[in-house]
């Protein structure tokens, strides 16, 4: 299921409001010097509300602006109107992700295209795509890629779940048996919308693609014990001034991020901007599998809408169509 949001501001306007809004972003300071950062009841500060991920920022800088951080302004304009324009012309498929900006820089390469054989949803089924001035969404390594694998990792099997021949559900995908993206999610423009709620003693972080709630305990708790591993892993929160920071570890192989392995410890901080901007700032540690730690900022937008409802299993005929289609090429193949 897409979100459609009739209510979506024209991409031109709200990426020259970050033109402005980023840079304050990355630094970690208020765009206005007399905003201050709004609190609840009880003193923690206030990040409560419905935040829009829809950024067409790709987590990695591609080859095309290697070495340059930021776009100038006319090179953004630029982007800005072949967006416009290619929301007209393409499917839904080819603006999600790091796609939209890919397919911007090189247009005529086929291996960009998005369920080629197939097609996929009009594109007026997805709110409009947001482009800044940033040419990566990771801040950390300065090139703006994610770091080497280890030796290790890239020796290390990997578990690969069956799409085609599957004998059954089990041996597919999580995300294509509607059962978790996983955490944390950073897929952009596809239901990548988060509810955040706070009491004294806990944060709740409600994704609305395949409506995942975490509901994580803050304090000094400590972590679950080692052997025990969850899809989501195991997280814990804490106030860092005004940013809430949410350590989580003990990932199960199957929900593990990128599929990497269950050693990776996530550091997600989030921290208000102003009234209608969130920086969501990602860091991933895992020393077996990358030769350093890495890190994404991401800013999210305050939404007036509410999430909608995921209705994946209720519409998920992909999986009964592939589990049918490979019955029926094992019976021709008799």
């Amino acid at each position: 299921m897409s979100r459609w949001t009739p209510k979506s501001v024209n991409v031109v306007v709200l990426a020259l409001a970050f033109l402005c809004v980023v840079p304050s972003i990355v630094l970690g300071q208020s765009a206005s010097d007399t905003w201050q950062v709004p609190r609840t009841s009880f003193g923690a500060p206030d990040l409560q509300g419905v935040w829009a991920n829809n950024t067409a920022t790709p987590m990695e800088r591609p080859a095309a602006f290697e070495g340059k951080d930021s776009l100038t302004e006319e090179e953004l304009a630029t982007l800005q109107q072949a967006a416009a324009a290619a929301r007209d012309d393409e499917q839904a498929g080819n603006l999600l992700g790091p796609l939209l900006l890919a397919r911007l820089l090189d247009p005529d390469n086929e291996a960009l295209e998005f369920d080629a054989g197939t097609g996929n949803y009009n594109s007026f089924w997805l709110v409009e795509r947001e482009l800044d001035n940033r040419t990566s969404l990771i801040v950390d390594p300065p090139n703006g890629r994610v770091p080497p694998m280890t030796e290790e990792a890239k020796q290390r099997p990997r578990t690969i779940t069956r799409e085609n021949g599957a004998a059954g559900a089990e041996e597919l995908p999580l995300s294509v048996r509607c059962m978790t993206y996983g955490v944390p999610n950073l897929l952009a423009g596809y239901n990548s919308y988060f509810q955040i709620f706070q009491t004294e003693n806990h944060v709740v972080i409600l994704q609305e693609l395949i409506h995942d709630a975490r509901v994580i305990p803050i304090g000094d708790q400590p972590h679950l014990e080692d052997k025990i591993r969850q899809w989501h892993g195991d997280s814990r929160a804490h106030y860092d001034g005004d940013t809430l920071v949410v350590e989580t570890t003990n990932y199960s192989k199957a929900g593990s991020y990128r599929g990497v392995g269950e050693n990776v410890h996530v550091t997600e901080r989030f921290s208000r901007i102003d009234d209608e901007n969130l920086a969501y700032e990602v860091t991933f540690t895992d020393s077996t599998t990358w030769t350093s730690p890495w890190t994404l900022m991401i800013p999210l937008k305050r939404s007036d809408g509410a999430i909608f409802e995921y209705a994946c299993h209720e519409g998920n005929y992909g999986l009964v169509g592939m589990l049918a289609g490979a019955r029926l090429e094992e019976r021709e193949s008799e």
